[in-house]
C-alpha cells in the first residue's frame, strides 16, 4: 500500500518532501555560518576592545546594540542583490553589470576587487609576522628566512582554496571552532577582573562624535562582505528557488554569533582595564591581549595572542581571497577570450606572486592601503544594495522596508567618517 498521501502524485509528493528537508537546518547552513564568522574574524579583533572602548561607557553600549542590525541587514542587503539576477550563474561582476550596465558594471567590479586585494597584502604581512615572532619569541627557535615562510604559507592558504568548496568548508569548521572556544574562554577568566565602568552623563556633542567615528570600526570588525558573492551562489546551487531566504537564515545566525562571541570578549575586556589603560594600549599599538598579558603577569595570555591572531588571520584570509578570485576571474573573462580554468590559474597566480612578494617585503604602508579599501567597502555594502532596490525590478518590494533606509544612513555615516579621519 502507498504512503503517498490522498491527491498527491509520486513526483509531487518527493517535491515537497525534498523542500520540506530544504527548510531545516543543515551541516551544510552550519558550515556556511562558520565560514562566514571566520571571514568576518580577523586579527583585527585583537584591537578591537581598544577601539571600541576608548570612547568610555555610553558609545560602548550604543554600538553593541546596533551591532546586530548594522552587521545583519547589510550582508542581507548584498546577499538579495546578488541572488536578484535573472542568470542563475551569475557572480558579483555579472550583476552589477546586469543591473548598472558595462561600463558602470566594470567600475564597480574593478573597485570590489581593489577593496579586498589590499586585505589580503595585509593578512599575508601579517601571518609571517605572527608566525615568526611566535617562533623566535614563544617556542626559543630560529625562524626560517623570510622568503621562505611566507612562501610556504601563502602557498599553504592557497592550495586549501584550490581544493574546492568541500575542502574549504572543512577548513574553515577546524579554524573557528578553536578561536571561539579561545575568546570564550577568555572572556570568562577576564570576568573576576571586572571593575565597575565609569558611567557618567555623556556630553551629546561628544558622544554624537564619538559614535560617528565608531561605525566605521563596527562595519569592519563585522565584515563578511568579501565572501558573500561565493556563498549567494553556494546558496542557488544548493537551494535553488529557495536560495534567498535560506541565506537570509544563514546570514542570521552568523551576525547572532558574531555579536554574541565578540561582544562578550570586547566587553570583558574593557570591563577589565581602566580608561588610563586603554588610552596606553591605544598609545603603545599593541593589541589588548597583549597589554593584558603584561598588566596580569600571566604568561599563558601572552601565548593565547599570536595563537588567537594566527587562527583569526588564516580564517580571514580564506574568506577574502575567495572574494578577490571571484572578482578578479569575472572582470578578466569580459576582458578577454581566455578559458574560464586559464583564466583562474592565471588570477591565483598573480596574487600568490603580489601577496608573497609583499609579505617578503613587509612595507609600512599597509593601514594607508587599509583605509583606502574600507569607503570602497562602505559603498558596495551599504550603498550600492540600496540604490539597487529603487533601481532594480526584483528588489523593488524591499523599497518601503526601514532596514533599507537604515543600512543607507549607516553607510553614508561610515564613508563619511572614513574619508573624515583620512583626511584627518
Amino acid at each position: 500500500m502507498s504512503n503517498t498521501p490522498e491527491g498527491l502524485s509520486t513526483e509531487a509528493f518527493a517535491t515537497e518532501t525534498t523542500q520540506s528537508s530544504r527548510g531545516r537546518w543543515t551541516q551544510h547552513d552550519t558550515n556556511w555560518v562558520l565560514s562566514l564568522f571566520g571571514t568576518a574574524v580577523g586579527a583585527g579583533i585583537l584591537f578591537l576592545p581598544i577601539n571600541i572602548g576608548i570612547g568610555g561607557f555610553w558609545p560602548l553600549v550604543i554600538m553593541a546594540v546596533l551591532a546586530f542590525p548594522m552587521t545583519y541587514l547589510a550582508h542581507r542587503g548584498l546577499a538579495r542583490f546578488v541572488l536578484s539576477s535573472k542568470h542563475s550563474d551569475s557572480d558579483f561582476t555579472d550583476v552589477v553589470e546586469e543591473h548598472f550596465g558595462a561600463t558602470a558594471g566594470r567600475l564597480i567590479s574593478l573597485l570590489y576587487f581593489f577593496s579586498i586585494f589590499p586585505i589580503l597584502l595585509i593578512y599575508g604581512v601579517g601571518l609571517t609576522n605572527t608566525l615568526d615572532s611566535f617562533m623566535v619569541n614563544q617556542l626559543d627557535m630560529t625562524a626560517p628566512p623570510r622568503v621562505l615562510l611566507s612562501g610556504l604559507l601563502v602557498a599553504g592558504m592557497i592550495a586549501i582554496m584550490m581544493g574546492g568548496e568541500k575542502l574549504l568548508l572543512r577548513a574553515f569548521a577546524l579554524l573557528v571552532y578553536p578561536l571561539v572556544g579561545i575568546l570564550l574562554m577568555l572572556s570568562l577568566y577576564l570576568i573576576p577582573h571586572w571593575q565597575a565602568p565609569v558611567v557618567a552623563t555623556p556630553d551629546m556633542a561628544g558622544l554624537s562624535e564619538t559614535l560617528w567615528l565608531s561605525v566605521p570600526i563596527i562595519v569592519f570588525s563585522f565584515s563578511h562582505a568579501a565572501a558573500i558573492s561565493s556563498f549567494a551562489n553556494a546558496q542557488r546551487r544548493h537551494y535553488a528557488d529557495r536560495a534567498t531566504h535560506k541565506a537570509e537564515a544563514i546570514l542570521r545566525n552568523t551576525s547572532l554569533m558574531l555579536i554574541v562571541f565578540v561582544l562578550l570578549f570586547v566587553f570583558s575586556c574593557v570591563l577589565s582595564l581602566s580608561p588610563e589603560q586603554m588610552l596606553e594600549a591605544k598609545e603603545a599599538n599593541v593589541s589588548v591581549l597583549s597589554y593584558l598579558a603584561n598588566v596580569y603577569d600571566n604568561p599563558f595570555i601572552a601565548m593565547l595572542g599570536p595563537l588567537v591572531a594566527f587562527i583569526a588571520i588564516t580564517s580571514s584570509f580564506l574568506g577574502h581571497f575567495l572574494g578577490a578570485r571571484e572578482s578578479f576571474n569575472g572582470l578578466l573573462s569580459k576582458q578577454s577570450s581566455l578559458s574560464a580554468g586559464l583564466i583562474d590559474k592565471l588570477g591565483v597566480g598573480l596574487m600568490f606572486i603580489a601577496i608573497w612578494v609583499c609579505a617578503v617585503m613587509n612595507p609600512s604602508i599597509l593601514d594607508m592601503m587599509g583605509a583606502i579599501s574600507g569607503p570602497i567597502i562602505a559603498m558596495i555594502l551599504f550603498i550600492m544594495p540600496t540604490i539597487a532596490i529603487f533601481k532594480v525590478p526584483a528588489l523593488q518590494k524591499y523599497r518601503h522596508h526601514v532596514g533599507t533606509y537604515f543600512i543607507l544612513l549607516v553607510g553614508i555615516l561610515a564613508v563619511s567618517a572614513l574619508l573624515y579621519n583620512m583626511a584627518g
